[in-house]
């Protein structure tokens, strides 16, 4: 069995900092957002992964994540030229999935139920394709199933005016080779795109066995500031255990569960979990308050955060009201003037420079 990540588009929904990089490389709790996508694949033991990727980003997609070595696995790139649809990147990867069966995984999503249940269904019941639902509260927002008593999908729509169930396609599919046929069958929706919901509407017309399981626990898809804020509460609060890498000073307090990287100095502040600091860090008199995540070589002086992600090299000084409920960019630098709000919130794109008076 082999697996596909969808690794391209153009992040629309996360700009400015997908202007300058790849939404699926934006870090929660300090990883790539791609990363867990693979690392749970490879966990069900599928080792073959092609990722699917941008002009625009899959140069830096690659160089980040690599051949797949860290990982286990062995990893293939396979170049979009434009973002056509899911079944158009299905499409374009034959080549790379030949007659196998595979998963397909959105690289922007995360959940939390292992894959394994999932692939042994799919694998022992002999499925054509397993779709995993959700039911929320704005439907129209997503691919929408309808489905029988047993489980037996009935009918796929995409983003639906007038939905017809709650039940929310969650951004990861099972298919057999059959998957191939049925997307040649179609033709572009009105968006332009040859979409995955049509291609399995015709594994449905055909009488073919495709089957839906609803997901336990959590699901996020991470395209949104709020959305990747929530998932790197949730990361920080399951998964993140105390690990003192760099040095803290008899002036600083560290409460809770805190990671702090290598090379990292906290000078007279207080880390109050759950956090996650990278390497090579600079933090003077801060507060950092739980659900941060501060990747490496950044410098904050003087900054009171809390439930934000702070980006590779940004640098944060005297900032002395609380952020809160943000995201920096790389290399982004904030400063403040002498009159200053009461209270900041704040997307900033990679390396910006900002001075609050």
């Amino acid at each position: 069995m082999k697996a596909l990540i969808l690794s391209g588009g153009k992040g629309t929904r996360l700009r400015p900092l997908t202007y300058t990089g790849a939404k699926q490389l934006v870090p929660v709790a300090n990883k790539p957002i791609l990363w867990y996508g693979i690392e749970g694949i490879v966990a069900a033991g599928i080792t073959d992964i092609g990722i699917i990727i941008s002009p625009e980003t899959g140069e830096e997609v690659q160089a980040k994540t690599g051949n797949g070595d860290r990982f286990g696995a062995n990893i293939t790139y396979i170049l979009q030229e434009q973002p056509a649809g899911l079944a158009h990147a299905v499409k374009i990867a034959q080549p790379f999935l030949g007659d196998s069966p595979f998963i397909m995984y959105l690289g922007d999503n995360l959940i939390q139920s292992d894959l394994n249940l999932f692939c042994d269904k799919f694998k022992t019941e002999l499925l054509d394709a397993l779709i995993l639902l959700r039911p929320v509260s704005n439907p129209s927002a997503f691919g929408v199933a309808t489905v029988d008593s047993k489980g037996k999908v009935l009918q796929l729509v995409e983003k639906p005016q007038n939905p017809p169930s709650n039940l929310a396609l969650v951004g990861i599919y099972f298919f057999s080779s059959k998957i191939h046929e049925a997307i040649a069958s179609i033709q572009p929706s009105a968006r332009g795109e040859l979409e995955i919901t049509d291609a399995i509407q015709q594994l449905i017309n055909g009488k073919t066995h495709v089957e839906a399981c609803q997901l336990e626990g959590w699901w996020l898809d991470t395209g949104k500031k709020d959305d990747l804020l929530e998932a790197n509460r949730i990361i920080l609060d399951t998964r993140v255990t105390t690990a003192i890498y760099g040095e803290i000073d008899t002036g600083s307090q560290v409460i809770g569960r805190v990671q702090i990287g290598k090379g990292s100095k906290i000078i007279n502040s207080t880390i109050r979990g759950p956090v996650a600091i990278g390497d090579n860090c600079h933090i003077e008199n801060c507060f950092i308050g739980p659900y941060s995540s501060i990747a490496n070589q950044t410098m904050l002086i003087e900054a009171d955060l809390e439930h934000s992600v702070i980006l590779q090299g940004a640098k944060i000084d005297s900032i002395h009201q609380r952020i809160v409920d943000s995201v920096i960019g790389q290399r982004a630098h904030l400063t403040a003037a002498p009159r200053r709000p009461k209270a900041l919130r704040f997307m900033i794109g990679d390396d910006c420079q900002i001075e609050l008076a």
